[in-house]
């Protein structure tokens, strides 16, 4: 079979049907080039979703994302996000190995195309020119043939002729014989152009056409069977990605069981668990006793135990009320003080700086007076130590329920535990470095990393007395918690101390559900609180340890409230380093502190701040 000889006479359909042949190969790529961009558009579409619904860094969405749930909802939205690359994976292969190829397929199909069928009209036109060349001789022999029949015709009548002359019919013989030997000529110049065009056709329908027509076959075969191929590559791209779709899909299922709904409730617990015991059964008041209305033992204000005194509720409240105020108002009670904090001491003096000087006594208020006035307005100030500096935020989260507390300086002590480690990293790769120095002095000065060598170790040691503050904080929460376990509080941090007494720390009181304390004391401490006044609380903060020691350099006169009074030489014990305002508080005695300019003394640091001599 073949269109050489089956299809001899159909040149102008072949070139159509090539043509046609070419169109679809063309519309077969503009197809798979439509497609490689709904992929991508599809890709692109996903990747957005994924990325709209993705929780945006620190922020309280974020934070939801630890439970089970959102955490498989978060595990879909990557799984989606690798789906889509599979699907550019597509689009980038099908351009690659079908469009392109094809392109560059099409273009060297249309150059063969050509060439081919050039060859052919060049073949139809040679056996057309030999074709009129036939004609011609053919007319131009019948012609001559006429000439010399006419010419014997006339030869024999003048011949015939008595009258004509012997020289007239003389010349219209040989007129005859010339027409006739020109017929002979043309006979034989048309019995050569035949035989010749005879050949020539032979060739051409038989050797020229039949290779043309069998080049054009081919090239229309292998055409068909790379569209052939292409699809198959098509399907083939497709079902490579399968696999990875498959996995996508196999992640979004496990995301799916691990959800684990009593795992979810834990979380919650552990997010907002308060460490607060719910309120006791109030008492029933009776009315019907002729008595004077101030604090009685089934009061509102009493109904933990017996014998609380008037100043209760001024000095130091039971904390039974909060359930039953509404939330912005208990708010506004537990996280303001009655006035603004007092600011940071300033260059001038640092006067009325917290945990300096105590404030001087107020006088005792009726039960009554106190009582409306802290469901108004003044609160309790939960631990004068949140208000030191002035900070919105106290320092020990002690505005934060004991068991968010807890958690919040754990989370602190740890990252600053690792800040120490990563200090401490540096410091080891300077003194390696300086070793190297020490043994090569061409390859750099020892002396030159003297400096950072110093700056790192401070830094270290301020990190370490930052880590020994927060520690002991957590330390005192720890010892508050008591339905923590001896493995959660192991677990919970890094030290294990024994709670610290609870008379001399206004922050061992029990908090209410926005940070605010009320205290759990033995009868011996609550008989201590009958003999104080409302402002009293402020004296009952635990004493700052000393962190190191400083020598007075020059002699300061103390004359402001907060300050103290140095001479020059004299050496003093540091309870507070400078925050950047200019000031170092400092203790002489059990009863002597205050603040002195920094500028004033040299300060010498304790390495092991947590084990120097401390005033209580």
């Amino acid at each position: 079979m073949s269109w050489g000889t089956e299809l001899w006479d159909q040149f102008d359909n072949l070139e159509k049907h090539t043509q046609g042949g070419i169109d679809t190969l063309e519309k077969y790529i503009k197809f798979v080039k439509e497609r490689t961009e709904i992929e991508l558009s599809y890709a692109k579409q996903l990747r957005n979703l994924s990325k709209k619904y993705q929780p945006k860094k620190n922020s309280k969405e974020e934070e939801e994302y630890r439970y089970t749930a959102c955490k498989a909802f978060l595990s879909t939205l990557n799984e989606m996000n690798d789906y889509a690359g599979q699907h550019e994976v597509i689009s980038e292969n099908m351009t690659s190995q079908i469009t392109m190829e094809l392109a560059r397929y099409v273009q060297e199909l249309k150059q063969e195309r050509k060439s081919h069928f050039h060859d052919g009209r060049k073949a139809q036109q040679h056996i057309e020119t030999c074709w009129k060349q036939l004609e011609s001789s053919k007319r131009r022999f019948e012609r001559d043939c006429k000439e010399a029949d006419r010419a014997q015709q006339y030869f024999e009548k003048m011949d015939a002729d008595i009258n004509v002359t012997k020289a007239d019919v003389e010349k219209a013989r040989q007129q005859a014989q010339m027409r006739h030997q020109m017929a002979e000529d043309s006979k034989a110049d048309y019995s050569s152009i035949l035989q010749k065009f005879n050949h020539e056709q032979h060739e051409y329908y038989h050797t020229h056409i039949p290779n043309i027509f069998q080049k054009i076959q081919e090239m229309e075969e292998r055409r068909i069977v790379r569209i052939g191929e292409s699809v198959k590559t098509y399907a083939e791209l497709d079902r490579q990605v399968i696999p990875i779709i498959g996995k996508c899909l196999d992640g979004i299922v496990k995301a799916a069981e691990s959800i684990d709904p009593k795992n979810d409730s834990q979380l919650a617990i552990e997010a907002y668990k308060s460490g607060f015991e719910p309120p006791g059964d109030i008492e029933f008041e009776d009315y019907t006793q002729p008595m004077k209305r101030t604090v009685s033992d089934n009061s509102l204000s009493n109904s933990r135990g017996e014998g609380k005194s008037e100043l209760k509720f001024g000095g130091k409240s039971k904390g039974k009320l909060w359930p039953f105020i509404k939330k912005n108002k208990l708010m506004s009670l537990l996280t303001s003080p009655h006035q603004p904090p007092p600011p940071p001491p300033a260059s001038a003096s640092p006067s009325a700086v917290p945990n300096g000087p105590q404030s001087p006594k107020q006088q005792k208020e009726p039960l009554s007076h106190r009582f409306n006035e802290f469901m108004t307005s003044k609160p309790k100030i939960h631990c004068f130590r949140s208000l030191k500096r002035g900070g919105a935020t106290p320092e020990d989260f002690s505005n934060l329920p004991p068991e968010q507390r807890r958690k919040k300086l754990q989370q602190k002590v740890d990252e600053l535990n690792k800040e120490i480690q990563k200090e401490m990293d540096q410091r080891d790769a300077i003194t390696k470095m300086k070793d190297v120095y020490l043994k090569n002095p061409q390859m750099g000065d020892p002396a030159s990393l003297d400096h950072k060598l110093a700056e790192v170790s401070q830094n270290i040691e301020k990190l370490r007395l930052e880590a020994q503050k927060f520690e002991a904080w957590l330390a005192e929460v720890e010892g508050r918690l008591p339905a923590r376990s001896e493995q959660a509080r192991r677990q919970s941090g890094m030290y294990d101390v024994q709670n610290p007494p609870a008379v001399n720390s206004c922050a061992q009181d029990r908090e209410s559900p926005d940070g605010s304390y009320t205290e759990e004391r033995s009868q011996e401490s609550e008989v201590k609180v009958l003999a104080t006044d409302f402002d009293d609380e402020f004296d009952d903060e635990e004493s700052l340890p000393a962190i190191g020691t400083c020598k007075a350099l020059y002699t300061f006169e103390g004359q402001n409230e907060g300050t103290i009074s140095v001479v020059e030489g004299e050496t003093l014990y540091v309870i507070e380093e400078d925050k950047g305002d200019g000031w170092t508080r400092i203790r002489r005695s059990e009863d002597e502190e205050g603040y002195v300019p920094t500028s004033y003394v040299e300060v010498y640091l304790d390495k092991n701040a947590k084990g120097a001599k401390t005033y209580i």
